[in-house]
């Protein structure tokens, strides 16, 4: 048996299996490979797949290239202060899959895994696998998450998930209505209405956040304040903050708020509640929501400021505050979607990870995946979620601090003896 799992065709055996070859099982795999552990990395298509083929076209990660990085890589270009593209983040984790010498399986799907005693088996299209331990960094984009509602918008209405979209001209030519206003909403909303179609911004709760603050990049400020780097076991209630939706950020030099699309046009209405007919019902809301979001981002400007003067940062620029969310005095609550013209319909709603293959009692009963910082069971392991282990757990360069936890831990546990292992599987299935 050879390192990462090359073997003889039909059921093959290694330490650990690796689903997924995104930044986060290839980090697994280079500290895997640092200590000497036989595995094999899976991945249902190319390197980097998802940032290959399911991404709207435009799409640019919302942090800065200067703060791109994997465990002994990082980005080395001319343009610290850009924002990098699809191609260019595939790009980037191609290289460090070559960067880390990573033999990865390619085009091989997972159908399922299953532990059998001391061992998983894993299941593909082509071959299985048995293992000790099974890292899932498949990703946490796996399924958009459309609304049950979905199914109710009339016959004449296109529905589309963020990960349908590409781009404008694959649009009807007529209007559009987008179910969300974090990141996501934000852009597209932005993007579109730039194309000259009528955009409609169904928005519930959301993140107000500026590009830039005082002269630096906002994501500076959160990785000085700490915040990025606040861990799971820190926080109250840690449910909430994994549902916490993503700021209202592009991956621009330039700031967007509601009330930069406004100004382009776009007209705000609260969080979509129910179609009725050709009927679009909303929330009456929409003022509340916005009022929170203003007030909330006037508290984390008043923090950085006290950061600023507490530790004597060298920050030329002074305080600075932005101007109320505007929103009308009476926003509408129901929308004639035949009559406005809307063609089609799309759900910024969100995603979650895909474990359709997983055929272990790890689910709770919504059919969220149960983890502590990235502990599913004892062997079995996620990389890669949103507040995974840190706040930044879901962003490339989170892999790096929460690889080395889980790496460390996941060692130690090929280390164990037969007869641990099991004691930890009873105490496992006893707090089930």
């Amino acid at each position: 048996m050879s390192r990462n799992g090359t073997s003889r065709p039909g059921t093959g055996t290694t330490d650990v299996v690796v689903i997924g070859a995104g930044h986060s099982g290839l980090a697994m795999s280079a500290w895997l490979s640092a200590h000497s552990i036989d595995h094999v990395v899976l991945e249902r298509g190319e390197i980097a797949n998802a940032w290959r083929h399911e991404r709207w076209d435009s799409l640019r990660l919302l942090t800065p290239n200067w703060q791109t990085r994997l465990p002994d890589y990082r980005y080395d270009g001319d343009d610290p202060d850009g924002f990098m593209g699809s191609a260019d983040v595939a790009q980037f984790i191609s290289r460090y899959a070559g960067f880390i010498g990573a033999t990865v399986r390619t085009g091989t799907t997972v159908r399922s895994v299953t532990r059998h005693g001391d061992m998983f088996h894993v299941c593909t299209e082509q071959r299985g696998w048995r293992c000790q331990a099974v890292v899932m960094a498949n990703g946490a984009h796996g399924i958009a998450q459309v609304p049950a509602l979905a199914a109710k918008l009339p016959a004449s209405v296109r529905s589309l998930s963020a990960k349908d979209y590409r781009n404008p001209g694959r649009l009807d030519d007529a209007g559009v209505l987008i179910v969300g206003a974090s990141a996501t909403g934000l852009q597209l909303a932005d993007e579109i209405a730039a194309s000259g179609r009528e955009v409609t911004l169904a928005v519930g709760e959301h993140i107000r956040m500026p590009r830039t603050y005082r002269g630096r990049d906002i994501q500076w400020w959160l990785t000085a304040a700490g915040i990025l780097d606040q861990r799971f076991d820190q926080v109250d209630d840690l449910v909430r903050a994994r549902r916490i939706p993503s700021p209202q950020l592009i991956g621009a030099p330039r700031s967007l708020d509601l009330n930069s699309l406004t100004a382009r046009g776009v007209q705000l209405v609260g969080r979509l509640v129910g179609l009725e007919g050709n009927t679009a019902q909303f929330s009456g809301a929409l003022r509340n929501e916005c009022a929170m979001a203003d007030l909330k981002l006037a508290r984390m400007l008043d923090g950085f400021d006290a950061l600023a003067v507490r530790q004597a940062l060298d920050i030329s620029a002074g305080p600075e505050r932005f101007a109320a969310t505007r929103v009308d005095e009476t926003p509408r609550i129901g929308i004639d979607l035949a009559k406005r013209r809307i063609g089609t319909v799309i759900w910024a709603t969100g995603f979650r990870p895909d474990y359709s293959w997983l055929r272990e009692p790890v689910f709770d009963q919504k059919g969220r995946l149960r983890h502590h910082g990235g502990f599913v069971a004892p062997g079995l392991y996620a990389l890669g979620l949103n507040f995974m282990r840190r706040r930044k757990s879901s962003f490339i360069h989170g892999a790096e601090d929460d690889v080395r936890d889980l790496g460390s831990h996941l060692v130690g546990w090929l280390k164990q003896s037969p007869a641990s292992r099991a004691s930890a599987r009873m105490e496992m299935r006893a707090g089930i």
